[in-house]
């Protein structure tokens, strides 16, 4: 052995080397391995979960949302609806008061008119019963009835 290198000595060593590695990675490697293996599938499937449950909360919030407008939009309807109810019941009810008006206004015509017609009929009886007595006081008074009598005779003269 020219440099004092004894193979057989290096041969044990590499042995002692191999066998340690082995049971090292049997003992050592395999199980840290394993570990870090579960480890990273436990964090994967805890990241799995939070993913799930985020897209699920998000197509809550998402569900929520839609029904929320749709509920806004039907709100905007019933008030569109009752808008235009209110609009036409305003309509029929001022068409009604504006019907009544116009029948009271023709009933006070008519009373009006109808009091006009008496208090003229009133007025030429009064009127007619003054001039029947205004001629009969005219035919009674003795004046009158010379001045009547002489313009019958001036008549029946100048008639012959």
């Amino acid at each position: 052995m020219p440099l004092n290198i004894d193979f057989q000595q290096i041969f044990l060593h590499l042995l002692n080397f191999v066998i340690l590695f082995a049971i090292l990675y049997f003992l050592l490697y395999k199980p840290v391995r394993n570990f870090m293996r579960k480890r990273v599938e436990y964090y994967q499937n805890m990241e799995n979960t939070a993913n799930e449950n985020l897209a699920r909360s998000e197509a809550a919030k998402a569900e929520y949302e839609e029904k929320l407008n749709a509920a806004d939009d039907e709100i905007t309807d019933m008030r569109e609806k009752a808008q235009s109810k209110m609009k036409e019941d305003r309509a029929r009810r001022l068409e009604q008061a504006q019907e009544e008006a116009n029948q009271i206004i023709e009933k006070a015509r008519a009373r009006a008119t109808a009091e006009h017609d008496q208090i003229i009929e009133s007025a030429q009886k009064e009127i007619t019963e003054i001039v029947s007595e205004a001629a009969e006081k005219i035919i009674q008074s003795p004046e009158v009835s010379d001045s009547f009598d002489q313009f019958l005779d001036t008549v029946e003269g100048d008639n012959k």
